[in-house]
């Protein structure tokens, strides 16, 4: 039997009860990832578990905001105890409300802030003691075209994006030396939240799509966790402290 290119690795995926995040946990664990399913909203998150074991897969749905450090750390600790082990982590969670500059409120920034920089943040430091005991151990976080580009209305966003490549370009140079490698990937792809945008503005979305040379919305398991398994196998071994463009040329 040919070995898949994750077996052994153990991955736990935020923001993994729908779009990019479910993606995500298909494509690890069709390559043989022992996939957590984690999110605020479990009753989704089981869903894709269930979807994966469906599949031959092997998962877990766990609940876990973000927000708050006590559920990331049940998160990790059930993660290790069910598979024995930790070997990768997906930070694709975020939350946002978005509007100008000139109206944004500070609930609307620390929105933005708790659930993107600082839960990459709580959910990197609590992992790292896991990560830190395996010699090939990755971390992907999540950064926004709409902070690199600057995108109106997306200031609170793209400040957590912009504090989320930083911090992963510290945390490379500063946890190299224990073999945990840590990107950032920058995805186009279909999303609820992408679903929202278009419904309430087709013409500025139809604008978006236009700009994209490839000329399509990425998908969320082929384009972009397909991706993300890259990443993670031992093909990127080198690579730690970039940031991937999947955004279809844009």
């Amino acid at each position: 039997m040919v070995r898949k290119r994750l077996e052994g690795k153990v991955a736990l995926v935020t923001g993994a009860g729908q779009g990019i995040g479910r993606g995500t946990c298909v494509a690890l664990a069709k390559e043989g990832a022992m996939v957590a399913v984690a999110g605020r909203t479990e009753s989704k998150c089981v869903a894709v578990a269930e979807e994966i074991r469906a599949s031959g897969g092997t998962a877990i749905a766990l609940r876990c905001d973000v927000t708050l450090r006590s559920d990331i750390e049940d998160a990790v600790s059930r993660t290790v105890r069910s598979f024995g082990g930790l070997t990768t982590v997906v930070n694709n969670a975020q939350s946002l409300r978005d509007g100008p500059l000139e109206f944004a409120t500070e609930d609307d920034i620390s929105l933005s802030w708790e659930s993107g920089a600082l839960g990459t943040f709580r959910m990197m430091q609590a992992a790292f003691p896991h990560l830190r005991e395996n010699t090939d151990s990755c971390i992907v976080n999540f950064g926004s075209a709409t902070a690199i580009r600057g995108s109106t209305g997306f200031g609170a966003y793209a400040m957590a994006k912009e504090a989320i490549r930083g911090l992963s370009r510290v945390a490379a140079t500063e946890w190299g030396r224990y073999g945990i490698r840590v990107n950032v990937v920058v995805p186009h792809a279909l999303s609820p939240a992408a679903a929202e945008f278009h419904a309430a503005d087709p013409e500025r979305a139809a604008r978006v799509l236009k700009a994209v040379p490839l000329g399509r919305v990425g998908d969320p398991e082929l384009d972009i966790g397909r991706a993300v398994v890259g990443l993670v196998s031992s093909d990127f071994g080198y690579m730690s402290g970039q940031t991937l463009m999947l955004t279809g040329g844009a």
